[in-house]
């Protein structure tokens, strides 16, 4: 049974970082922080979460996808976790063969000892009477007062590319061929950068990166030896009772010092009839993966193109919601809608088969999902998108980024919007483009 207790830390930003940080004492941890962003009035609720922290598992699923709903049923309790992007070949008949330096599993959930929670109303941490009173989880927070939060100095580290340019744009072509054949209508291609012999403490990368660019879906995850280190501006889906929320973005342009360009830049991306094209045609795709469990004539397009801006990049982001039906519960949801439409592309299975023989790396954990279900059911998931993956027995950093790729798309305008997003996890580890 899990109890509650309220709290009240004084420096709100410093005990997010010592939570991340005592995590090196913890075999997992999955930590979502919202940074401070306020929820769309699309979207909506009164029980929007700012950040959520769990630490040290009283029960997990691993790999099986299938198994996840019964480990909810059995506890009935909050779990956190992720679903990798290759998890898909557990939904339909498809293979992932590339090369995987990480070697994250397909999936991973935990019912946490310790969960820490902020919303509108406060903090307060939820424990388990099974394993602690409130004298011993006050005595397990105060630990985090000694926790070190220096920050350590990368030194200089050497970028590789899986593939060269080159490649890169002789794999678009390919790619436009299938488009302008009728194959797809639309494929999200994307290529590996990796950093070998790196010797990083996870934590103090997370803080960088944040820093660096603050998004609303930000995460961190402790596997054991293997880290995400997460800043995605993306929400693949949300439930919320009986509602259902997904928010796919297509469409990114540069931020800029100068005001004007700035200014610019975003009105190019709010009237560029590419950009909207892509946007659309995903909106489509998730519209038709939340009809397969939503209540008949309940999918609505609440907002269409929307643009927001972030530190680093402007984006255009649609909002397609849903009533669920009746005899569909949340698990339903994620069989009927993963892989998330903006990683993969339309028609989803033929994109994702092209995926495979396109791309050169396995994607795991990159393009797949980092989230929590409560006991009721709800939910709320990311995309995981500019987002640093680290194995640290191997001491190899892997990060990778893509885009959508349409019969309009430019291969040399696809290669420079792919750099535009690595660019904040470039500046974490001071590498000059």
């Amino acid at each position: 049974m899990r109890k509650y207790l309220d709290i009240s830390p004084v420096d709100e930003q410093l005990f997010k970082q010592r939570i991340c940080y005592a995590s090196r004492n913890e075999g997992v941890t999955v930590v979502l922080d919202g940074n401070g962003f306020e929820t769309p009035s699309c979207v909506g609720s009164n029980k929007n979460y700012d950040f959520i922290a769990g630490l040290q598992s009283a029960g997990e699923c691993t790999h099986d996808l299938h198994q996840l709903k019964k480990f909810h049923d059995q506890y009935n309790d909050w779990i956190l976790g992720f679903i990798a992007y290759d998890a898909k070949n557990q939904l339909e008949k498809l293979s992932s063969e590339n090369q995987d330096k990480i070697e994250m599993p397909e999936l991973y959930f935990f019912r946490p000892r310790y969960l820490i929670l902020k919303n509108s109303e406060g903090w307060k941490v939820g424990y388990l009477a099974e394993y602690d009173d409130e004298s011993s989880v006050r005595e397990y927070l105060s630990d985090f007062d000694s926790v070190c939060t220096v920050e350590e100095d990368l030194g200089e580290v050497k970028l590789n590319h899986q593939i060269s340019h080159k490649e890169y744009l002789e794999a678009i072509e390919k790619v436009l061929w299938h488009i302008q054949r009728g194959d797809i209508y639309e494929l999200n291609y994307c290529m590996e950068f990796f950093i070998q012999d790196v010797n990083v403490t996870p934590q103090c990368v997370y803080k960088r990166l944040k820093e660096v660019s603050p998004t609303p879906f930000s995460s961190f995850i402790k596997y054991h030896d293997k880290f995400l280190m997460g800043a995605s501006p993306e929400r693949y889906i949300k439930k919320d009772g009986r509602r259902i929320i997904s928010q796919p973005i297509k469409g990114t342009s540069p931020r800029d010092k100068n005001p004007f360009i700035d200014s610019a830049n975003k009105r190019y991306l709010n009237n560029s009839e590419k950009e909207q094209a892509e946007n659309i045609m995903i909106t489509d795709l998730v519209r038709n993966d939340m009809s397969r469990v939503a209540q008949r004539g309940s999918v609505a397009v609440d907002e269409l193109c929307g643009i927001y801006s972030f530190k680093q990049v402007h984006q255009m982001i649609s909002t397609i919601s849903a009533e669920l039906a009746d005899d569909k519960n949340w698990f339903d949801v994620i069989q009927a809608t993963f892989p998330m439409g903006s990683m993969t592309g339309a028609p989803k299975i033929s994109a994702m088969e092209l995926i495979e023989k396109y791309e050169q790396t396995k994607r795991g954990l990159y393009s797949g999902t980092v989230g929590y279900v409560t006991p009721e059911g709800d939910f709320d998931f990311n995309v995981v998108i500019r987002s640093i993956m680290y194995n640290q027995k191997k001491q190899l950093a892997s990060f990778m980024v893509g885009g959508a790729i349409t019969n309009q798309s430019d291969p040399q305008k696809e290669y420079d919007e792919c750099l535009l997003k690595a660019s904040a996890i470039m500046k974490v580890f001071n590498i000059e483009q």
